[in-house]
Formats: C-alpha cells, sequence, structure tokens
C-alpha cells in the first residue's frame, strides 16, 4: 500500500528512544523530513544522526522542554510548514492519589498534557491557514483500564482521548485531521525496567520479567514498531477518513479486560 507521505514534513515529540523513535523511524522510511524534539540534547542528536545516515532525509533535532510553554515558539519557528504533528513527549509517574502530590501531578501534566495542548493550538493555527495537516496525539490505555495506583496517568490520558476526540471532531472544517493513538502495554525501556524491579522482588530472577506480562493478547507486551506502523498509517492519505477518534493498540486487552 503507497502511503503517499513522500516529501512530507513531520514533527515527533519524545523522539529520543522508544515509541516517539520508532515513530520518527517509521515516518524516515516513508520518506518524510522530520523535526524531531527531547529534552536530552546528546540522545536527540544521536538519533537523528542515525536517521539521517539509514533513510537519507532531512532531519532537524530540537532540545526543548515542552513542559515549558515558551519552548513552542521556537519549535514553531522552525517546523512550522509541518504536514503532520505527533505529540508522544511525556511519562506520567505511577502512585496513587496520596503518593502524587499537586507539585508532582502539575510537572507530569505540564508535560504530557498541557505540552500535547499548547503545541496543537499552534499548529492547528497554521495548518488552518493551509487548509491541510494532521495531528495525532499518543496517549495511553490508562484513559480506558482506569487504574487507582496510576491515578494521574489515567486522568490524564483520559484527557487527552477527550481533547483529540473534541478538537478531531469538527477539525474537518479546516481542512485537518485530529485523532489519538492509545498504545497498552509496550516493550520499552521503561517497562522492561520497571518489569525487571518486580520481578526481582517477586522472583528473586530479574530475568523472569516476561512470565509478568504473560497474561496479556499474544503473551507479551506490543513493539514499539507495531504501535509506530499504526501512527504512521493513520497519518498518511490512507486513513483520509479518521479524525476525532482513539485507536487502541492494545491487541485486545482492554475489550478482554482481566489483569496486566
Amino acid at each position: 500500500m503507497e502511503l503517499g507521505l513522500g516529501g512530507k514534513t513531520v514533527v515527533v515529540t519524545g523522539a529520543s528512544k522508544g515509541i516517539g523513535r520508532s515513530i520518527a523511524e517509521g515516518f524516515a522510511a516513508e520518506g518524510c523530513n522530520l523535526h524531531i524534539v527531547s529534552r536530552t540534547p546528546e540522545m536527540i542528536e544521536r538519533a537523528a544522526q542515525e536517521i539521517r545516515s539509514e533513510h537519507g532525509v532531512s532531519v532537524t533535532a530540537h532540545t526543548l522542554d515542552l513542559s515549558k510553554s515558551e519552548s513552542v515558539a521556537p519549535l514553531l519557528s522552525a517546523a512550522g510548514d509541518a504536514d503532520i504533528l505527533v505529540n508522544n513527549a511525556g511519562a506520567i509517574p505511577g502512585g496513587d492519589l496520596q503518593a502524587i502530590d499537586e507539585a508532582r501531578w502539575r510537572e507530569a501534566w505540564d508535560l504530557k498534557v498541557f505540552g500535547y495542548i499548547n503545541l496543537c493550538r499552534a499548529f492547528y493555527a497554521v495548518m488552518q491557514k493551509k487548509r491541510a495537516g494532521v495531528i495525532v496525539n499518543v496517549t495511553g490505555l490508562a484513559a480506558d483500564r482506569l487504574d487507582t495506583d496510576y491515578i494521574a496517568g489515567s486522568a490524564g490520558n483520559a484527557s487527552l482521548n477527550a481533547f483529540s476526540r473534541a478538537l478531531g471532531s469538527n477539525s474537518f472544517k479546516d481542512g485537518i485531521r485530529v485523532l489519538a493513538i492509545s498504545p497498552g502495554a509496550v516493550e520499552t525501556e521503561r517497562l522492561v525496567t520497571l518489569l525487571k524491579t518486580r520481578s526481582e522482588s517477586q522472583f528473586g530472577d530479574p530475568e523472569r520479567w516476561r512470565e509478568l506480562v504473560a497474561g496479556l493478547p499474544y503473551g507479551r507486551p506490543a513493539t514499539v514498531e507495531e504501535v509506530a506502523n499504526v501512527v504512521v498509517f493513520a497519518a498518511s492519505a490512507c486513513a483520509s477518513y479518521l479524525s476525532g477518534i482513539v485507536i487502541n493498540v492494545d491487541g485486545g486487552h482492554n475489550a478482554r479486560g482481566g489483569a496486566f
């Protein structure tokens, strides 16, 4: 299937590793030019160099803290002509209501929730003028599988899903599509580290961590490539009638229920 993405300009936030890095790789493989963003200069520069070398596309690295609203203007100035925006930056900490105090909650939401909203506002205005563009917000399955021990994440991702539905429900009037991709458990470095810690505590052996995810669909988490493939497709012309929706990439986990 020809996705028709060649020559498009794409902004991907949180792109130094994990899902964001894989999304950037996926667009690069389709011939897109990239603006990739992270708070970690060494990692984002290395990612840019490796993607350029592998795919022969233009890749500009931006070291910006998107939890700060003043970071939006320089990114918009450099990449305001983007055809596609992928919001992916952010990791909300686990913990129940008493464990996550106001300062920590606000710090997490400044990046994952308000960071997304601020970039959407800025890039939507530019896309509106040219009556073309796609915005994909990468959220998380905690929005649906509500978890009192991940309460800030459940609330934040649910908010972003609602935001994406609301904005995307009428964005077609401006020639823009907006939607959310909501992954379940994904085999990232962060997840594996958490599971190894839990495995060490439960089994006395960190290498038995895969036993902890045996109950997931297919007996494993999703790969970062499986999530990235959905994002790239959703942003392409082949998905031109998709807007105002949330696509769960979870192997049916949410529909089936059951524990992690």
